[in-house]
């Protein structure tokens, strides 16, 4: 007979463990507000090139959401994280959701709003 705890490590064995992106710059300089309207127009229109709405509402809320509170966003929704930064992920049935850097993180180069 198996612990309940032994048994989840092993489900847990197979599941990557997100982690904040590596530093990136963006091609130019760019203010908090020019990210905010790129993360925008990218969530409004992510979900017309494919997958499902539901997993894309999930992996918005988790890339907004602390680090921990974004594993169990990402656990509960059942996305297979292919890259543990949320650059590339897949839903249950194979469908895939690539990410970019600028709605995970902010970049080394953004300008501070006065």
């Amino acid at each position: 007979m198996g612990c309940v705890c032994s048994k989840r490590a092993k489900e847990d064995e197979g599941k990557k463990k997100i982690r904040k992106p590596k530093p990136w710059k963006h091609s130019g300089p760019i203010t908090r507000a020019q990210l905010t309207q790129m993360r925008e127009e990218f969530w409004d229109t992510a979900p017309h090139y494919g997958g499902r709405r539901e997993i894309w509402d999930a992996l918005k809320a988790a890339a907004e959401a602390e680090l921990s509170f974004a594993q169990t966003i990402i656990d509960s929704a059942g996305v297979i994280v292919q890259s543990d930064d949320l650059t590339v992920c897949y839903d249950e049935r194979g469908a895939k959701y690539e990410l970019p850097k600028y709605v995970l993180s902010a970049p080394v180069n953004l300008i501070r709003d006065n």
